[in-house]
């Protein structure tokens, strides 16, 4: 195999273009390098919480397998018409999810994002994947995008919040929960005030 990168600099992009996988260039804030961005951002964030301390057995293996299908949904939006997620790896996913939420008790409220490194790396991976997504949906309102493609963000989103949950309650023992505002504290002067 030859070099992939063998010049960094090439300047071609210094009048706001890019080249995409198939040698077309297109403008540097167009839908579908949006979406490249957005996915590229996801597999960064993913790299920030794999080198945090991942107690809970197989989240790593898990994450690193992730990290090379988002290579290949990147690969997909870089060339039109490319397809390289396919439906076994949204199925994966959702083996994943059912493997990892298995030993979690039911949410009554919901999850603040927090709980430990590990965890609040999770969230922000989760909410990466969330813009990631939509950025994506975008794309497909105008042009071709795999089906498997989006529902894998969507699955990979569900994924990272019960891994969050998973993460944080073996950070703490709990999770952090939102508070409605009828159960706040009282005033810090002691006042016994509810915050409005």
């Amino acid at each position: 195999m030859g070099h992939r990168l063998s010049k960094i600099v090439t300047r071609t992009g210094d009048d706001g273009s890019t080249g995409l996988g198939d040698g077309t260039r297109v403008a540097k804030d167009a839908l579908r390098v949006e979406a490249m961005g957005s996915v590229d951002e996801l597999n960064c964030a993913l790299g920030v919480l794999l080198s945090a301390e991942l107690s809970v057995a197989n989240v790593q293996d898990s994450l690193i397998e992730i990290q090379h299908d988002l290579f290949d949904l990147g690969g997909e939006l870089a060339i039109p018409g490319t397809r390289l997620i396919e439906p076994p790896r949204v199925a994966w996913l959702d083996q994943q999810i059912e493997h990892f939420n298995a030993g979690l008790p039911p949410l009554k409220e919901f999850v603040l994002p927090g709980g430990g490194i590990a965890a609040s790396a999770c969230h922000v991976a989760r909410a990466t994947c969330r813009r990631a997504e939509r950025r994506c949906w975008a794309l497909a309102h105008s042009e071709s995008v795999g089906a498997a493609s989006l529902q894998y963000l969507n699955r990979l989103s569900d994924l990272l919040f019960v891994l969050a949950r998973v993460l944080a309650r073996a950070h703490s023992g709990r999770e952090p929960l939102w508070r409605r505002k009828r159960d706040a504290p009282s005033a810090p002067d002691g006042s016994g005030q509810k915050r409005p």
